[in-house]
């Protein structure tokens, strides 16, 4: 293991990864791998709003780990956990939540816009009844999930930087009221802290169906990028607004030749760029980033042994700080109670 800070980030496994979750965060992980010590979680405890689809659940725990081997993360180097596999998370959550007001969460703008998005159009006149009280706390889980192993970096997307400061304030208040137990985590935003959807949605999503995702063939890629929303409608001769074209964005993101880019934008807002050269050049882009993804991930699929392996000895070595960590917490706490002096 390495000698740097102890990191903690992860995903909720509700399928395969996408470019958003490349670029950013797992772009920046695998710089990261190399310099601290890594925990990489699945947080399969924080997908209650799937209750109903327990056997997607199970199989995009594995679609995270394959989409993490593809991409270059190394699971011998770091640790690959999965969240429910180490019982500890949720004893850490109970605990956590002593320290936690309701008004803590009610504030958490990313936990409203989440609970918005998976209301059903009768949840005005009942409440919110169909929202799990798993999914109304799951930002409990992310606050032991960052202080199980007393981690001092957490890198995010922007729209999870709440969830660090509430993981911040929490440490902060156990340490002052019981006891100095944890470090106030940082929280490490990737070089594209948040992707437009295909669709020019603010945010790529799984729920919204706007992704390319990593494990997707040229094929579906092409596709998709034929398909992708680019601004509004325009003569292939007429000029045009980078901002309001995101293809822009992508190749902003993707593209390895910035000064070609930066001509493109040029003759764009110029004499105009025909959307069809400029989605046949992110075409391009991204088969060749991808590319050596997918031929790894077909490896990596046709030793799926191999894979639980290394996943279940990640963590175990996160088991292994757990316990130290609950240890700490407990004698914080005075519960020896069946301890004999």
């Amino acid at each position: 293991m390495n000698s740097g800070k102890r990191i903690l980030t992860g995903v909720r496994p509700t399928g395969p990864l996408h470019l958003g979750h490349y670029a950013g965060a797992i772009e920046s992980w695998l710089t990261l791998q190399h310099e601290h010590e890594c925990f990489f979680l699945i947080a399969d405890w924080q997908v209650s709003d799937h209750a109903g689809d327990l056997p997607r659940v199970r199989s995009a725990v594995w679609e995270v780990a394959l989409d993490w081997l593809a991409a270059g993360l190394d699971a011998e180097k770091s640790s690959f956990v999965i969240e429910s596999v180490v019982p500890e998370h949720a004893e850490l959550a109970m605990w956590m939540a002593w320290y936690c007001s309701i008004g803590m969460l009610d504030r958490n703008p990313t936990l409203k816009a989440e609970m918005a998005s998976i209301e059903r159009p009768d949840d005005a006149a009942t409440s919110g009844r169909s929202i799990p009280v798993a999914f109304y706390i799951y930002p409990m889980m992310q606050v032991a999930d960052i202080l199980l192993p007393r981690a001092e970096l957490v890198p995010v997307g922007d729209n999870q930087l709440p969830h660090v400061e509430l993981a911040r304030e929490t440490a902060r208040r156990f340490n002052r009221e019981v006891g100095p137990v944890f470090p106030e985590p940082q929280a490490l935003v990737g070089r594209v802290p948040r992707l437009v959807g295909t669709d020019g949605q603010a945010k790529m999503g799984k729920s919204r169906g706007n992704t390319i995702n990593l494990k997707d063939s040229a094929d579906e890629v092409a596709r998709k990028v034929r398909t992708m929303f680019a601004g509004p409608p325009r003569g292939a001769r007429e000029p045009g607004i980078v901002a309001d074209n995101p293809v822009f964005a992508y190749l902003d993101a993707f593209d390895a030749q910035p000064a070609e880019v930066m001509d493109l934008k040029e003759r764009y807002q110029r004499s105009g760029v025909g959307n069809q050269e400029l989605k046949d050049r992110l075409t391009g882009v991204l088969d060749s980033l991808l590319e050596p993804m997918r031929e790894r991930r077909a490896g990596f699929e046709r030793n799926m042994p191999w894979v639980r392996d290394v996943v279940e000895a990640g963590s175990k070595r996160e088991r292994v700080l757990a316990a130290q960590t609950m240890a700490l917490v407990r004698d914080a706490l005075g519960l020896g109670y069946l301890r004999r002096s």
